[in-house]
């Protein structure tokens, strides 16, 4: 696909690079997009188990879900008591979706690989979880960058017309 024919990526582009921001878009057969989530859970009652060899396994599972489903992480820490995982993901993963992907399939791992966490918790993870959508801009950029779309030089011309039409 040619972003030539998204007239708006290129607007962003122009409009970005003069705040400073450089942001990375995929493309699929719908679009292009940039989502990111930060994404943080912990073991059930808060244990801190996740230490030692049980942190290094845990985060070659993550990778490796990551990389099965298409997914980029941009960064990852294991603490004993929690994760953080930023991650890139495509648009039909929902948030829900993508936390419960690294959560089953890492507790299901672990658990067998160590049995010592079966006999201290009944299941590896809490069922809670936080998730929050990232971007490369804050909220105040993006709404900005909306607000102004008609100040733009190449909407201009689109500006006076619209005002010109008459209104149905």
């Amino acid at each position: 696909m040619d972003l030539h024919c998204w007239p708006q990526l290129d607007a962003w582009r122009v409009y970005s690079e003069r705040v400073a921001v450089t942001r990375k878009v995929r493309r699929y057969s719908g679009g292009v997009y940039d989502l990111g989530l930060h994404v943080v859970w912990c073991p059930k009652y808060r244990r801190r188990v996740l230490g030692g060899r049980v942190a290094v396994r845990l985060r070659e599972l993550i990778e490796q879900k990551a990389a099965e489903k298409g997914w980029e992480i941009i960064a990852l820490e294991v603490m004993p008591d929690h994760v953080h995982l930023f991650v890139k993901h495509e648009p039909k993963a929902s948030a829900s979706y993508v936390a419960h992907q690294f959560k089953g399939f890492t507790s299901r791992v672990l658990s067998e690989e160590f049995p010592h966490l079966k006999s201290r918790m009944p299941t590896l993870w809490s069922s809670s979880f936080f998730v929050a959508s990232v971007g490369a801009v804050s909220a105040d950029t993006v709404e900005k960058y909306i607000n102004t779309q008609w100040e733009r030089p190449w909407t201009k011309k689109q500006k006076e017309e619209a005002e010109r039409a008459p209104c149905v």
